[in-house]
């Protein structure tokens, strides 16, 4: 196979304009027998712009790399992946071979390469922490439309802050203000996920499905405040459930991380309580300031480490969970 190199901005004026059918020798276990790459058209809002209703702001041209299993031309299910802090790392690939493995269709998004930043690990304040919700938006309404896709049965699933966008892109009140009307995910599945902002009607998400999966020894975003969250969405009859791993660390499912790592310049929010108040704004519930990363409860220094075990396991669930709802055989 030949490789070519391009600039950022080679790329996204290609795949602006086109969708590239990319051969390879397929392992065993991925089965993908088409990959594609898509442009997807979005907007970098800041939270406050989130929040308030804003529907555009700084426009961008997303890339998603869309994996289709099988050949032919029966509409598939297919689950919509998003990255981490780090961007799209191996895990986001292993889970995408592990889905293809068994019929479904993924969607890679990259919410970080179009504009220009390689990770927020060491600062978050590149991108607001609510943009990529929007991007899964407009990725569902890019993927809804694909005459390969069954548009009933699109999963979302994230991890750390992909899977924070996954777990509030439920809310109904997000999905008003900026989710396509003619689409819906069937169901979310969050990893890891930080919990420890409440926002405005924030139980009050969408009748589908939502699965957390998370370790108990995470420092980076522990398992508490969704512990908390997901008490008062089962209180309000939602279909949600929390599954947590004993003594696994944030990012189990990184098998590149078989040492744990320290991340010493990365600011953790572990020990702040965060809501929305007023509309709009996001404030330090102990200060009732506007949060910023400067404040006294933010921390530096979280671990990352793999947990086979864990990761052997929540692949099993996630399986059988999607296998479930997309019904399939």
């Amino acid at each position: 196979m030949k490789v070519f190199l391009f600039t950022g901005v080679t790329v996204l004026a290609m795949i602006a304009t086109l969708i590239v059918t990319v051969p390879l020798q397929v392992a065993a276990q991925a089965q993908v027998a088409r990959i594609e790459l898509h442009a997807i058209s979005s907007t970098t809002l800041t939270d406050q712009q989130f929040l308030t209703g804003v529907g555009e702001g700084q426009p961008v041209i997303l890339a998603g790399e869309l994996r289709i299993p099988q050949p032919g031309t029966s509409r598939l299910p297919a689950v919509i992946l998003v990255h981490g802090s780090g961007g799209i790392g191996s895990n986001v690939d292993l889970w995408s071979q592990e889905l293809n493995g068994i019929g479904i269709a993924t969607l890679i998004l990259d919410s970080f390469t179009a504009r220009r930043i390689v990770s927020t690990v060491n600062d978050q304040t590149q991108l607001g922490r609510l943009a990529m919700i929007v991007d899964s938006y407009r990725a569902l309404e890019l993927v809804a439309k694909h005459p390969r896709i069954d548009a009933t049965r699109i999963a979302l699933m994230g991890f750390s802050r992909g899977g924070q966008a996954v777990l509030y892109a439920s809310l109904k009140r997000f999905q008003r203000m900026h989710g396509p009307s003619d689409a819906a995910f069937a169901a979310y599945v969050p990893f890891y996920a930080p919990c420890n902002t409440s926002f405005v009607d924030d139980t009050d998400v969408v009748d589908r499905a939502i699965r957390l999966f998370h370790g108990t020894a995470d420092n980076y975003a522990p398992v508490s405040p969704c512990r908390s969250y997901v008490a008062k969405l089962r209180a309000a009859g939602k279909d949600v459930q929390l599954t947590e791993y004993a003594g696994a660390h944030h990012a189990f499912d990184v098998p590149m991380l078989k040492t744990p790592l320290t991340l010493s310049q990365a600011p953790t929010t572990r020990n702040c309580l965060l809501e929305e108040s007023p509309v709009g704004q996001i404030i330090n519930s102990r200060t009732k300031q506007p949060f910023r990363y400067e404040d006294p409860c933010v921390e530096r220094g979280p671990t990352v480490v793999y947990d086979a075990q864990a990761t052997g396991e929540a692949v099993k669930a996630v399986k059988e969970f999607v296998s479930t709802t997309f019904k399939l055989k």
